[in-house]
């Protein structure tokens, strides 16, 4: 006899960045009545910015409304325009100009102290672009002492900083990654955010080993479609990956995070998106158990 395929082990979240064009409480009512687990908390203007004053009572608000909800978040800080409103994704950790890189860390270190105050999982961040005129040497160097200022906060919150490779990046991809943990002595409150769709975009390795081989230091999961070669994020469906072996992966190394959903250019349909895609990914990870699971009885 066949038995019926498990219900989701996964903890699936849905990212803010992609439901821009809601308010912060409707998007947690949202994603609990869909039955998502969590959120990926954007720290951006029009949810829980963080450069706006009484950042603590606001936090604590947001805390109270995730405990009413019942969901549980990573705090991201991959906001376009948080910082400077001309430039995307700027000033990262690799500016020449040291006050522009402080002002990074110093929104890594709120992002510390918000996920500590929301009881999150970990802190996401990434490396940023290498900077016109700056060597790779100089632009590694940077890194390390940018993140490495944020470890200890982070140590002392029990809150991991979970950096992402991102494509076009100084560090795009688990290469970078170790490059800069053993730069760093492989510290403890530093993870990584692996992002399925990355993997699927440059990794060497299908997205099902890279996260077999990431497993040790895995401290958060985005995940969305994509083809290879091409950095667009998709809705599930529209591109290469076969979901199944992923969550598979995951399952089998044991990982206990979140599973965040990262279609940030589709607000204009966040509602619709975040229905199909727990939808989608449920019912792959029951494709992805079921075989295991059956058994004459």
């Amino acid at each position: 006899m066949t038995k019926s395929p498990p219900a989701a082990l996964l903890r699936y979240a849905y990212g803010t960045n992609g439901l821009a064009d809601l308010r912060l409480d409707d998007a947690l009512g949202l994603l609990a009545d869909l039955g998502y687990a969590g959120v990926g908390l954007t720290l951006d203007h029009m949810h829980l910015d963080p450069l706006a004053p009484d950042l603590a009572a606001r936090t604590a608000r947001v805390g109270r409304a995730l405990e009413r909800y019942g969901l549980t978040v990573t705090v991201e800080t991959g906001a376009r325009y948080v910082l400077d409103a001309r430039r995307k994704h700027h000033p990262t950790l690799l500016d020449p100009d040291a006050e522009a890189r402080a002002a990074r860390t110093d929104l890594l270190l709120k992002a510390v102290r918000v996920a500590a105050d929301l009881g999150a999982h970990a802190v996401h961040c990434f490396s940023g672009q290498l900077p016109s005129g700056t060597t790779a040497d100089m632009g590694w160097a940077r890194l390390a002492d940018g993140i490495g200022s944020v470890l200890d906060a982070a140590a002392a919150a029990d809150v991991p900083v979970a950096i992402e490779p991102e494509p076009g990046h100084l560090l795009a991809d688990l290469a970078g990654f170790h490059r800069l943990r053993r730069a760093l002595g492989s510290p403890g409150p530093l993870g990584l955010t692996l992002d399925i769709g990355h993997c699927q975009c440059l990794e060497p390795q299908p997205p099902a080993d890279c996260v077999r081989a990431a497993a040790p230091w895995l401290r958060h999961v985005q995940i969305e479609d994509m083809r290879r070669g091409v950095h667009t994020h998709l809705p599930f469906g529209e591109g290469d990956i076969d979901f199944p072996p992923v969550l598979g992966a995951l399952r089998e190394v044991g990982y206990a995070g979140l599973v965040t959903v990262e279609l940030p250019r589709d607000s204009h349909a966040g509602p619709e998106r975040a229905a199909a895609s727990l939808d989608f990914l449920t019912t792959a990870e029951a494709r992805a158990a079921a075989p295991q699971e059956d058994a004459p009885c």
